[in-house]
């Protein structure tokens, strides 16, 4: 014998599986926040609860990915007479510091996946990896199940890349106190459509309840 107890290695070998849950930071840049070109009402704390909840929680995810609106020409995207629908006001411009990430989630562990470089791209499944690979891809090697979905803004990207999720997996859950829309009525109606998706709705301290 040995003088091992086969529970500790059991222990050990569950400690060494990684969940088959992955956490997507969607947005988190300066440029969404306030001081920002575009930016969402809260936003700053929002990415400073965002942080604190991945610092935390980063154990419960087997992949955790930061997506970025980095616009290079996205076209009519962009407009000097925006529409606040469908055509914006220059933000996220690739290359300037409210285009990085958020100081709050600069340094987390995480994969970093880009979109909108040459199209509005609001949802972060359109985006990809400075080595080609699609948010799907990164998901898929990840051989990630369900997903977690939090940042900026609810209305727009949030929810976008919260569809795309449900189209694929079957259990996709946005965190509510860890986004906000670009106006409440705007934040209502995605609420309602991501409702009717399927998607799961719950403030992140129900998150392992």
């Amino acid at each position: 014998m040995d003088g091992t107890d086969p529970e500790d290695d059991e222990t050990l070998a569950a400690l060494l599986v990684k969940p088959h849950r992955a956490l997507i930071l969607v947005d988190v840049q300066p440029t969404f926040c306030e001081g920002g070109a575009l930016a969402v009402a809260g936003g700053n704390e929002v990415a400073r609860k965002i942080g604190e909840f991945t610092r935390i929680n980063a154990d419960n995810y087997g992949v955790i990915v930061s997506t970025q609106d980095w616009h290079i020409d996205p076209g009519h995207h962009f407009s000097d007479n925006p529409d606040y629908v469908d055509t914006w006001p220059p933000h996220g411009v690739a290359g300037t510091d409210e285009a990085e990430l958020h100081p709050a989630v600069a340094d987390l562990p995480s994969e970093s996946v880009k979109k909108g470089q040459y199209a509005a791209a609001y949802s972060g499944f359109e985006g990809k990896t400075e080595d080609g690979r699609t948010l799907k891809d990164v998901l898929k090697a990840a051989e990630i199940t369900s997903v977690d979905i939090v940042g900026l803004a609810e209305s727009h990207c949030v929810k976008d890349t919260a569809l795309d999720a449900r189209s694929m997996f079957d259990e996709v859950r946005v965190f509510s106190d860890l986004t906000a829309p670009t106006s409440e009525e705007l934040g209502l109606k995605a609420r309602t459509i991501m409702e009717g998706a399927g998607i799961i709705q719950l403030e992140s301290k129900n998150a392992w309840l």
